[in-house]
């Protein structure tokens, strides 16, 4: 027999209509009650869009609800003394009808022993119960919402299936973890969301998902949820594969990409000229496979609100941008390039983040994922926030985001942006604008240990992910062990030596014997770390001028200045790095809103170069002698750095064999007549590869067959007398 009773209050009551409550599913749901010495079994429904509820039993049966406030909060009691499962069935005022599963029905979908390792800083997979994940409970499908949001006063999820309105989904907070939970049946893939928060000053915040999988394409906000786990790879060849390689001693030479203006299609997309994940990943397989690059590098394409940031300023950490396609295109993109035998490397932003109103920025109001002193959690130069590394759950967010990329993308590696910005406390600051450590300096302590914790864990899961620094400093150790000291990164990007290298090869030849050093001091420190050699994105935009751009001369001087350089380039010690459209002679700058010149390779000019860069990059490939050694002083030896009246150097390149390539650069349109340099062996060079030759729009200097005569030169047993074409490299072969 059925009681009608009232068993709560109305003030707890007024915390659900006002929705100021922490533990909803404490009032709402089904409880077991104590009424006159007899237990009895009550369920609790709000709704303020419905005329009537009744609670269909686990035998069928529907109860009408009692409406104990007109404002839509229900209750019924039951003559029961256990719970029981039962389906609520709400009727609207226009006459329209659903039956549900109540969410407050639901135990809590996380685990205590997840929540204290995120509190504790330590859940490498917190990604797979924070966010929407989409799961059947108890036999019931639904989406399970689980939010970080420490000392607020409520949290709602809202979205198209509750009219956006944060009464309906109240979450519960999970202990003292200020993690939020509610488990919603019914709610489908594709469905949009987002959380509003209740400040402990009544101010409602609308935050899109931290960890959502899928985003609406800008300028929408929304986060999406998705099943990342449907995709079936077909790269287990390429994976088993990886997890034996040492990069170090393997060739790598990355085609850096910004998918958004690599190739553009208006027809398709006359907004933006977008193409999907899918389309771009067939295209750009095709040209770098023609190539012979190794690895496709990627301006980050985690999801960004704005498309001239290039996707530096990250909203959506765990969401490949929706501009190019879905998640599951995205895993297409990866699976496709590695059935190929091309690795994928994604540019990672763990520096900063934007201040945009959706998304990490005073995300409860007030600072959470960002460090609430300006001076340390404001980035000035780029106008964004700071992650506040000393924080458990923060750097949690941060090491879980490394690890999905990994796992759920297969991504072969991270270059971590910026990273100078992280290490030092005053960077881009002015004096009296920062804040000391606690030993008064200006490293920033708990970045640093953050970032060892990140490359530590990665190598220790992934044991052959590569973690690239972008780092512009003289910091010691970026890419050696922790265990040393270091920071643990497997490579470094050498931005001294583009800094030099870039300087020397813009000065009118003329004058580049009196910057000959720019040339040959990178060799001082060329084994202090694991280094790229790059020629990036930010090294062509901005008023910098593209590569061949750069170049003093007329046009046939520019290129063959950028034939000598990129020779030079790759045949100095580190693994290598080019940015899109160098590799054809783009002159003009690049704009992320507009597609490479491709039409360039119709000219002869633009068609030879690229054809030129093809080779060297097969040269480069299968030849063990230009990698193999890349950080042993024994790969590479100077046979003549000193020539800077006629700014010609030349240089041995060797492997662990002892196989080894000669290098001679000319940085002058000077052609070297009878030059003669030390070989450290008898027996016939060939040019195995000359810049000069006409295939390449050069003036076709060649040497014939060289015979290494008994003379000793350049400190080396023997020598040869050749020719040096103007503004060229001469790789030779020893037969």
């Amino acid at each position: 027999m059925e009681k009608i009773l009232n068993t709560i209050s109305q003030e707890e009551i007024n915390k659900i209509k006002n929705s100021e409550f922490h533990d909803p599913h404490s009032i709402l749901g089904q409880h077991l009650i104590e009424v006159g010495g007899e237990n009895f079994i009550v369920i609790r429904a709000y709704n303020p869009y419905v005329k009537d509820i009744f609670v269909i039993d686990d035998k069928k049966k529907k109860y009408k609800m009692n409406k104990i406030d007109p404002e839509g909060f229900f209750e019924r009691i039951f003559n029961r003394k256990s719970f029981f499962k039962y389906r609520l069935y709400l009727e609207y005022s226009n006459g329209t009808t659903k039956e549900i599963y109540d969410p407050y029905s639901f135990l809590p979908t996380v685990s205590d022993f997840d929540l204290y390792l995120f509190n504790k800083g330590d859940n490498l997979f917190a990604y797979k119960f924070l966010g929407a994940h989409i799961k059947e409970v108890n036999g019931v499908k639904g989406v399970s919402f689980v939010v970080w949001a420490p000392g607020v006063k409520r949290v709602s999820v809202v979205g198209d299936f509750n009219n956006w309105d944060g009464r309906v989904h109240q979450m519960r907070v999970l202990g003292s973890s200020g993690v939020w939970e509610i488990f919603i049946p019914g709610v489908e893939e594709g469905s949009l969301y987002k959380y509003e928060i209740k400040t402990q000053d009544g101010r409602l915040l609308l935050k899109s998902d931290p960890y959502g999988f899928y985003m609406e394409k800008r300028p929408k906000t929304a986060s999406i949820v998705y099943n990342i786990d449907k995709y079936k790879w077909h790269d287990d060849e390429w994976m088993a594969k990886r997890r034996e390689i040492d990069y170090l001693k393997e060739p790598i030479s990355i085609y850096e990409v910004h998918l958004g203006s690599w190739l553009k299609n208006y027809e398709k997309d006359p907004e933006s000229g977008y193409l999907n994940y899918r389309e771009l990943a067939h295209l750009l397989v095709e040209y770098i496979k023609e190539m012979g690059y190794t690895h496709i590098e990627l301006l980050p394409v985690a999801e960004h609100p704005f498309d001239g940031s290039w996707g530096y300023q990250v909203i959506g950490y765990f969401a490949p941008t929706s501009r190019f396609g879905t998640p599951e295109d995205f895993k297409y993109f990866v699976d496709y390039m590695h059935q190929n035998g091309i690795g994928v490397i994604v540019d990672w932003v763990p520096g900063h983040f934007p201040k945009d109103e959706h998304g990490l920025a005073n995300f409860i109001g007030e600072p959470l994922y960002e460090y609430a002193d300006p001076r340390k959690g404001e980035h000035l130069d780029w106008g964004t926030k700071v992650f506040d590394y000393g924080r458990n759950e923060v750097r949690n967010f941060l090491l879980t985001n490394a690890v999905f990329w990994a796992q759920e993308y297969h991504i072969d590696g991270l270059r971590v942006d910026a990273v100078a910005s992280m290490l030092y406390l005053d960077y881009s600051r002015p004096p009296g604008g920062w804040v000391p450590n606690i030993y008064g300096g200006n490293e920033n302590l708990e970045a640093i240990s953050f970032l060892r914790k990140l490359n530590e864990e990665l190598h220790n899961l992934f044991p052959s992910i590569m973690v690239i620094a972008e780092e512009s400093t003289a910091w010691p150790g970026v890419s050696r062990p922790t265990y040393v000291g270091g920071l643990g990164f497997t490579f470094k990007w050498n931005m001294g030596w583009m800094n030099d290298f870039l300087r020397y090869i813009s000065k009118d030849p003329i004058f580049r014997k009196y910057h000959h050093n720019d040339l040959t001091f990178s060799m001082m420190y060329a084994y202090s770390e694991n280094f790229i050699l790059v020629v990036s994105h930010d090294e062509v935009v901005h008023g910098k001028a593209n590569f061949i751009s750069k170049m003093p001369g007329n046009d046939w001087e520019k290129f063959a200045n950028v034939r000598v350089a990129l020779g030079f380039m790759f045949g100095h010690p580190g693994k290598k790095l080019l940015f899109q459209g160098i590799d054809i002679g783009q002159w003009r700058e690049w704009d992320y809103n507009s597609s490479v010149d491709w039409y360039l390779l119709e000219y002869e000019s633009h068609h030879k170069l690229n054809r030129y860069v093809r080779d060297l990059l097969n040269v480069y490939k299968y030849h063990s002698p230009l990698w193999e050694e890349d950080y042993n002083p024994h790969g590479f030896q100077w046979i003549n750095c000193n020539d800077a009246e006629n700014s010609v150097v030349s240089f041995i390149r060797r492997d662990s064999k002892g196989e080894f390539l000669v290098f001679v650069c000319n940085f002058t349109p000077v052609m070297r007549y009878n030059y003669r340099i030390g070989v450290p062996a008898k027996g016939i060079y060939k040019e195995l590869l000359n810049s000069d030759w006409d295939i390449y729009w050069g003036s076709n200097i060649r040497n014939p067959d060289l015979y290494a005569e008994d003379i000793p030169w350049n400190n080396q047993p023997y020598s040869i007398n050749m020719i040096i074409p103007p503004l060229a490299c001469v790789i030779l072969k020893r037969e």
